[in-house]
């Protein structure tokens, strides 16, 4: 009698265990997954082929989702660089870490606060081997670089790769188009360190071998962490202008050269991928692609598309902030599948942390743990705000009506005019029709609530990390 009144109990501990979210002894023994970011540089929402697009052919990426799924309303929470990956690696607005003021530049003397939980801290202290390769962007002193925020190695350009070491100036004075006819500019005319670690290992940087020297260290990184868990942050410096390729993929024509820099990029990625499937490690790896922002349309065929969403990098409309996103896990995400359940760079964080079974610190974030959307289409998200470039506040999203209040300042006269949009995105992705005049009382409601998650944002925002000499 005792002893099954000793198995009925261990049988409901059990239960209990399982109920409230608590792994069992056996399940707490399975390896921990691996996981690898891709982040494209100003990639559009349609510019792969899984996205629509009828142009650019990417296979790999393609194949993932094949085999994986696509997220459709996946967002950014900044549509330029730096505010977007402080977002992604911390899970929280720029705004909530100080770096929602635009982008940094070779002369800027702040960046990412050490002191921020990234998704490298995270996996870390969980015994992970973590490595940053490409592009950083997130402060370019010693003090900021990737191995002060939490990963064990870094390679790559520290900021964008049309800006010049070390204060950004005697950039060339030549077309895009005369770049691309001539890809030795790549050396002769751009002054781009390439950075190992905290030391500049390559000045100039030839930008022409980068995709693939990325890819190089990567699958060098995988290969020796095959038999640990390992983290790979791997944001691409393309393609964000100017573009480059090696001469063995190179098209002449500029008008091909966006879509000869993305082929590059997924032919990259598949290897890659395919590193991941030689290795035995497709089973246990969580493999995520997607872009900081939206499309630079202002070059013209060196910028991408954002098909059929409205406007592109640099804006609050769709165009900027939506952006593709794929997931790949064999076994653990469902193949073949799509959502457009709402979703975020946001999320990875608290995403990652539940996958892994561990507990986030008691800063206060901004993401969902969005692991059932994986599966389905649930998402906790109901909400999200947009901040300007440069960290204005301009609208928010709750479920499928987005509201936009967008301020444009005559500094000429010093006059503003502020216009207000109203989108049913469920009805209208590409934010044509206004609906504002039509809904004054829900656009009332969104406003109140969009300042009111503001306020405490700004209320309880943390200080960036600044050099004081």
């Amino acid at each position: 009698m005792l002893k099954f009144a000793n198995l009925t109990l261990r049988s409901l501990t059990l239960l209990f265990l399982m109920l409230n979210g608590v792994s069992s002894p056996a399940a707490a023994d399975e390896p921990r997954p691996n996981f690898i970011i891709i982040f494209a540089d100003d990639q559009g929402y349609n510019d792969l082929g899984c996205f629509g697009s009828e142009k650019i052919k990417t296979p790999n990426i393609d194949q993932l989702a094949a085999e994986g799924r696509k997220f459709t309303s996946f967002y950014v929470p900044c549509s330029v660089c730096s505010p977007s990956r402080a977002a992604l690696l911390t899970g929280c607005y720029p705004k909530r870490v100080g770096m929602e003021k635009h982008v940094l530049f070779p002369k800027s003397n702040y960046g990412l606060n050490p002191s921020e939980h990234t998704i490298a801290n995270h996996l870390k202290e969980l015994g992970y081997s973590t490595a940053c390769i490409g592009k950083w962007h997130l402060g370019h002193l010693p003090e900021l670089l990737p191995r002060q925020q939490g990963f064990d190695s870094y390679y790559g350009i520290p900021y964008s790769n049309d800006m010049n070491h070390p204060d950004n100036k005697n950039k060339p004075k030549i077309s895009s188009d005369e770049r691309w006819t001539n890809q030795a500019s790549a050396v002769t005319h751009w002054n781009t360190p390439l950075v190992g670690n905290e030391e500049i290992i390559e000045l100039p940087v030839d930008q022409r071998t980068i995709t693939r020297r990325y890819t190089d260290k990567a699958v060098e990184f995988i290969t020796a962490n095959k038999d640990k868990p390992f983290f790979l942050y791997l944001p691409h410096s393309m393609p964000h202008i100017p573009l480059y390729v090696p001469e063995d993929v190179y098209d002449p024509d500029p008008k091909n050269a966006y879509t000869c820099v993305i082929e590059h990029i997924d032919a990259e990625v598949g290897r890659l991928a395919q590193t991941v499937r030689d290795l035995g490690l497709a089973d246990n790896t969580y493999i995520i692609y997607t872009s900081d922002n939206g499309p630079w349309l202002q070059f013209g065929s060196h910028g991408g598309s954002a098909g059929p969403l409205r406007s592109g990098k640099g804006t609050t409309f769709e165009g900027g902030q939506r952006v593709p996103c794929v997931m790949w896990a064999p076994g653990r995400i469902p193949a073949g599948t799509s959502t457009n359940a709402f979703s975020s760079t946001l999320d990875l964080l608290p995403t990652i942390a539940s996958l892994t079974k561990s507990k986030l610190p008691a800063n206060k974030i901004d993401g969902k743990d969005i692991s059932a959307t994986l599966t389905s289409d649930r998402s906790p998200r109901n909400d999200m705000l947009f901040y300007s470039a440069r960290g204005e506040l301009q609208g928010i999203r709750e479920g499928d009506w987005k509201l936009l209040e967008i301020t444009k300042v005559n500094r000429k006269n010093k006059t503003s005019q502020t216009t207000s949009y109203l989108f049913n995105l469920a009805d209208d992705i590409g934010e044509q029709n206004n609906l504002f005049t039509q809904y004054p009382e829900r656009a009332g409601r969104m406003r109140i609530q969009m300042q009111r998650l503001d306020a405490e944002i700004t209320e309880n925002a943390r200080s960036v990390w600044r050099k004081t000499e």
